[in-house]
């Protein structure tokens, strides 16, 4: 019998052990990785970040991907309006949250090649933002730098309870490659509720 739990603590401990290192290996990657920026990620849900996001496109003639951001029809007249080449601008809906903004672009973003991303977000959002894109991104050997939108007179600061959930989600997620939003919605619902 004792051979038996000496045998299944090694099987589950070398399990850990590939699943860590095979977690760390892109990280490390990441730390390395001193390239400019091949794109800018704006995290929508504030027009103020697309603007400063367009402005920078153009200003850096660097591709830019919005995720969440406003309808697409303004997105559309923003991009005219800033005179940059629509060709440069990307837009995808599926997010639904800080994850998700990471989640479901980071490994399309790794199969085109994509190792260094510009983040713009909000002030009072960036922190946690770069906590989560950094666990995901860096996960495929992605490196995130910042640009924060200063905020207007309705930013609040976001709860360290928020923060916490995030990080936990964002690491069972590069493990197990599902969000413990899906597996458990109710449970963490009720955890966000102040």
């Amino acid at each position: 019998m004792r051979l038996h739990r000496f045998h299944l603590f090694g099987l589950i401990s070398g399990i850990f052990l590939i699943i860590l290192f095979g977690t760390i290996q892109p990280l490390i990657r990441v730390s390395s990785n001193t390239r400019k920026p091949q794109l800018i990620l704006v995290l929508g849900g504030d027009l103020d970040r697309e603007f400063l996001g367009l402005k920078i496109a153009n200003r850096l003639k660097l591709p830019i991907l919005i995720t969440g951001g406003s309808n697409p029809e303004y997105s559309q007249w923003m991009v005219k309006e800033e005179g940059i080449d629509s060709a440069l601008v990307r837009r995808d809906y599926r997010a639904k949250d800080t994850l998700s903004n990471f989640t479901s672009i980071v490994d399309d973003l790794a199969e085109d090649g994509i190792n260094h991303i510009l983040l713009i977000t909000s002030e009072y959002h960036i922190d946690r933002a770069m906590l989560i894109g950094s666990i995901i991104a860096g996960s495929r050997g992605i490196r995130l730098s910042k640009v924060s939108v200063p905020c207007s007179t309705y930013c609040k600061e976001e709860s360290n309870k928020k923060y916490y959930i995030d990080l936990i989600r964002a690491i069972a997620w590069v493990t197990t490659g599902k969000d413990l939003k899906d597996i458990f919605p109710h449970e963490i619902k009720l955890i966000l509720i102040d």
